[in-house]
C-alpha cells in the first residue's frame, strides 16, 4: 500500500454532487492532513487533470475523471455484449476464454470463462496485460503501426516471464508481422509455462482496436492440430463482437459464418 496514492484517492473520494466544491480547509480538517501535504496531494492531482481549481481556493473534480468514467462505461458495454458470444466460444472449444479492453498503455483482464480442465482455478479479471508475451496483447499491437509499438515497449519494456517470452523488439515486430497475416496471435508458453493461447482483436464504431478475445488451455494441441479450427472460432467471435460494438470491416471477413459446435 503506497500511503501517498490512498490519500490522493480519499480526497477524490469526498467531492460528491452535494459537495462539487471543497475548500482547502475543508479537505485538511476532513481528512486530518495538515494543509501542507493537502495542497502537495491536490498539486498533483491538479497537474493530471483530476481535480480543477475554482474561485477562492476551492477545488473540484477535474475532466480527467470523466474519461476514467467514459472507459470504465464502454468496458463494461463492451463486457455485456461480448458475454453470450464468449460463453459460446467457451461451450465450443472447451476451453478457457478470456476478454481485455486497452486504453492507450493499458489493458486489463475484464472477462473471464475458466475452463474445468485447468489443473489450477484462477480468476483473471483485474489482471493487468502484458503486451508483448500474450495473445491478446499482441492482437492489439499488431493492429497498430510498427511506430507505435516501439513507443510503447520502449515505456513498458519487453521483461520475461518465461523462457520463450519474447524480449526483444526486432524478434516481436517479427511476430506482429505474422499476425497480421494469419489475423490471430499465439502465445506459445510466453506468459505461463505450460499454457497455450490463440488471440484476435476486436474494434469499435470508429474502427480503432479497444480489445481482444483469447482462448487458453494447458493442452499443446490448441496450437497444434486443433489449430485451424480454433483460431477460426477466436477469429469468428472477436469479428462478432465487434459487429456488436458498431464496426464495419472495409471488406469482408476472412471467417464468413459462425462454426457448428463439434465442427
Amino acid at each position: 500500500m503506497v500511503n501517498s496514492v490512498l490519500k490522493a484517492i480519499d480526497i477524490i473520494s469526498l467531492f460528491s454532487p452535494d459537495e462539487p466544491r471543497l475548500a482547502l480547509a475543508e479537505i485538511s480538517r476532513r481528512l486530518e492532513l495538515p494543509k501542507s501535504t493537502a495542497h502537495n496531494l491536490l498539486n498533483t492531482l491538479l497537474s493530471r487533470g483530476f481535480v480543477e481549481k475554482v474561485d477562492n481556493d476551492h477545488y473540484a473534480l477535474g475532466a480527467a475523471i470523466i474519461a476514467l468514467t467514459q472507459s470504465v462505461r464502454v468496458n463494461v458495454e463492451l463486457r455485456d455484449r461480448a458475454a453470450p458470444l464468449l460463453r459460446e466460444l467457451a461451450d465450443a472449444s472447451r476451453a478457457s476464454v478470456y476478454l481485455t479492453a486497452f486504453d492507450g498503455l493499458w489493458g486489463v483482464y475484464i472477462y473471464a470463462i475458466e475452463s474445468p480442465r485447468r489443473l489450477l482455478a484462477r480468476t483473471a479479471v483485474g489482471d493487468p496485460v502484458p503486451f508483448h508475451c500474450t495473445s491478446v496483447g499482441k492482437a492489439v499491437l499488431a493492429c497498430l503501426q510498427d511506430k507505435q509499438v516501439k513507443s510503447m515497449m520502449k515505456q513498458t519494456g519487453l521483461p520475461a516471464f518465461t523462457p520463450a517470452t519474447i524480449t526483444t523488439l526486432d524478434r516481436l515486430l517479427k511476430d506482429l508481422e505474422e499476425t497480421r497475416s494469419r489475423g490471430y496471435a499465439l502465445d506459445i508458453e510466453e506468459h505461463e509455462t505450460g499454457t497455450f493461447c490463440i488471440g484476435a482483436p476486436i474494434f469499435n464504431e470508429r474502427s480503432t482496436v479497444i480489445g481482444a478475445c483469447s482462448i487458453s488451455e494447458v493442452d499443446p494441441e490448441i496450437v497444434r492440430s486443433r489449430l485451424p479450427e480454433l483460431s477460426s472460432r477466436v477469429m469468428h467471435t472477436a469479428q462478432e463482437v465487434s459487429r456488436r460494438m458498431g464496426y464495419v470491416p472495409a471488406s469482408p471477413s476472412r471467417v464468413m459464418a459462425p462454426l457448428k459446435m463439434g465442427a
